[in-house]
């Protein structure tokens, strides 16, 4: 990961929003963070991947925040997208929750891979807290100033925008909420999908339903979330 790939090569209205972050002094320390990891480890996501979720959910177009914790830690899985994986990798077990519910809810198939690109080219941003991860290491690089970064977008978007909705899925996520304003912005929690956690709320949460039933509420369009 040369210095270059930790630039903030992030899309324009993005940056326009955060361009005091990359600015500030722990940004500028995340960035060092970042260089001297990749002397030692191998860190996922690829550094041209670091932003995708921004670059593939602009500002403007952002009418559903999912909220994630970590990338993914294992060859290949992480992309940029919160519970996102390229295709011809495995979907891991909450990605495959996630589907359950979708059917459940919508009655749309499983996809046949776990890549969910169409659904953050449709306006859901698909935001891990932390945006990078050593490999088989999960949490490393918690702490060490992604979590301000991203918790500066989520509150610029609570400030600058209205009528967004949050899906806040475990704990961690809702512990988000927070930064929230709940009087512009809808918020929908649920347990988190993993295995341990899906049974008691999330499968049958509807959240995919009610997105689309606040957004007709709005006269927006609905967020179309099949994926090819």
């Amino acid at each position: 990961m040369s210095e270059s790939e930790v630039k903030p090569v992030i899309e324009e209205s993005w940056m326009k929003v955060l361009q005091d972050e990359f600015k500030s002094d722990y940004f500028h320390d995340l960035k060092q963070f970042l260089l001297e990891e990749k002397k030692k480890y191998t860190i996922y996501p690829p550094g041209s991947r670091i932003f995708a979720a921004f670059n593939r959910t602009p500002f403007h177009k952002v009418k559903v925040v999912l909220l994630g914790q970590d990338p993914y830690h294992g060859p290949g899985q992480a992309h940029g997208l919160c519970f996102s994986v390229n295709r011809g990798i495995p979907k891991p077990p909450s990605l495959i929750n996630i589907f359950k519910e979708l059917r459940a809810d919508l009655g749309i198939s499983e996809p046949l891979h776990g890549n969910l690109e169409d659904w953050a080219d449709r306006g859901v941003l698909l935001l891990n807290a932390t945006l990078t991860v050593r490999a088989r290491q999960p949490g490393s690089h918690q702490n060490k100033g992604w979590e301000t970064f991203t918790n500066a977008a989520i509150r610029t978007l609570s400030e600058q925008k209205s009528g967004l909705i949050f899906l806040l899925w475990g704990n961690y996520a809702q512990a988000k909420e927070q930064m929230i304003d709940a009087t512009r912005h809808y918020v929908l929690k649920a347990p988190h999908p993993s295995p341990f956690s899906a049974a008691r709320g999330f499968l049958g949460c509807k959240h995919f339903s009610e997105v689309n039933r606040i957004l007709r509420a709005q006269n927006m369009e609905e967020i179309d979330w099949t994926i090819k």
